[in-house]
């Protein structure tokens, strides 16, 4: 198990996260960059070696309820991957950030088309929004219009 000291110096060697020092000498580390509103990638960093870094969007990881990953037995790999995808998970660059950056609230759906591409169907403030990536494709006053748009342009619901 990694001490506290090399924790600590395995995880200030991101530049991108800026330290907090909170309560019982413990230590958070936040991704002030963050495209949501969860800015926490390290928290609760302790002397005795625990801590928890942010893995709700990440995939192979087992969370708690909060999204976050026990870290007190991870190697220094270990936890050199998960702080990056952690930083990675909550940047604009992730694909995933900017998807659900679009979908916000809304409610979605993915269709796809015969070639792999994607289009997200979302509804804002009572319109249906057709987007690829980050772009708006098309605008639509009922799901219904959006369906038709959709199969005609030969996308199907995923």
């Amino acid at each position: 198990m990694l001490s506290f000291e090399e924790k600590l110096k395995i995880i200030e060697s991101f530049p991108e996260l800026q330290r907090k020092d909170v309560s019982l000498k413990r230590v958070n580390f936040h991704y002030n960059d963050s495209v949501f509103d969860k800015k926490i990638v390290v928290q609760h960093l302790h002397p005795n070696g625990n801590g928890f870094v942010y893995a709700g969007n990440l995939q192979n990881y087992e969370v708690n309820e909060k999204g976050f990953v026990n870290i007190r037995d991870f190697s220094e790999a270990d936890l050199r991957r998960i702080v990056n995808e952690s930083i990675q998970s909550l940047s604009a660059n992730s694909p995933l950030a900017r998807e659900n950056a679009i979908i916000g609230e809304g409610q979605e759906k993915r269709w796809v088309n015969d070639e792999g591409q994607t289009l997200l169907l979302v509804l804002e403030d009572e319109w249906w929004n057709v987007y690829s990536g980050l772009n708006l494709e098309a605008a639509f006053g009922s799901y219904d219009e959006a369906e038709d748009y959709l199969f005609e342009e030969g996308f199907r619901l995923q």
